[in-house]
């Protein structure tokens, strides 16, 4: 397993994982980003991959994270045509894994979503496949409390055994993050031993629970709890990435970082120090 971080392509994301002395990148782009996939160019493709192996990190996977049900025809149909060039992209430049979200449609229950998302993801699953790229799915509901109206239905193991039903492709996985399992009071190390083969990438962010805030607001609130760098919260990370050597996970551990306290001129050194927890746990 290699450790990093999820960061757009920059030369200052390169030097920091140098620094940090991470041998991974989960590269975020979109239209307009460095390796924006409508403008992909052989040239530049090589001079990307050139300066990661002088920075020491692997490109682990490609991260577009938004509304693949949009509920806009044409806005879901950009997404879904982008989604297509990123995986060709990801298979021109080596890179294993594209990440994203599963979508949603606002009113809508996960059970009344499926046909839909089969409808949209089968033809999508087929192309990666053709192209030997997996496609992993984060579990963030992109929702912070009430009303629940996200973005994205694969926050649950119910949501992800009606998904991989509809598009049983083991080509479909999951973009592991314990972060949300916790906050939501699912079993995150439970799931992570039962889908372990649908593990394809994995976001290293930990969770605190602010109890004087839960008390008031309840679960239906807002506030009651935040995301950490890995080691400030309350993630046990050591029994999570043992997990991930159970299951046999091969891929990269890569850190998303939202830390309000270590954000701005701080960004770089929650970086550092969730790169040396982690550390404890994972060589590579």
């Amino acid at each position: 397993m290699r450790l990093g971080f999820l960061t757009s392509f920059t030369k200052e994301a390169l030097e920091l994982a140098k620094e940090a002395g991470c041998t991974s990148l989960e590269i975020g782009v979109g239209v307009g980003s460095p390796l924006d996939a409508t403008k992909f160019n052989r040239a530049q493709a090589d001079k990307a991959l050139e300066a990661a192996a002088k920075a020491g990190v692997k490109i682990s996977a490609f991260g577009r994270y938004c509304n693949m049900l949009d509920p806009d025809p044409a806005k879901r149909q950009g997404n879904v045509d982008y989604l297509l060039k990123l995986i060709d992209q990801a298979a021109a430049m080596g890179v294993p894994v594209v990440c994203t979200f599963a979508g949603a449609l606002p009113g809508t229950g996960i059970p009344d979503t499926i046909p839909e998302f089969k409808r949209v993801w089968t033809p999508i699953i087929k192309h990666a496949e053709e192209r030997g790229i997996k496609v992993a799915i984060e579990n963030c509901p992109m929702f912070c409390g009430y009303p629940f109206q996200g973005m994205n239905i694969a926050y649950k193991p119910e949501a992800w055994d009606l998904m991989f039903e509809a598009v049983p492709s083991p080509n479909l996985g999951l973009e592991f993050d314990p972060s949300h399992l916790y906050w939501l009071h699912v079993d995150y190390l439970l799931a992570l031993k039962t889908y372990g083969a649908r593990v394809h990438h994995v976001h290293a962010k930990d969770t605190e629970i602010l109890y004087d805030r839960f008390g008031v607001e309840g679960i239906y609130g807002k506030g009651w709890w935040r995301f950490r760098i890995p080691g400030w919260g309350e993630i046990d990370w050591q029994r999570f990435v043992a997990a991930l050597w159970d299951v046999g996970y091969q891929g990269d551990i890569n850190i998303e970082h939202e830390d309000p306290v270590f954000e701005g001129e701080h960004r770089a050194e929650g970086i550092k120090l969730g790169v040396a927890h982690l550390r404890q746990y994972v060589i590579g």
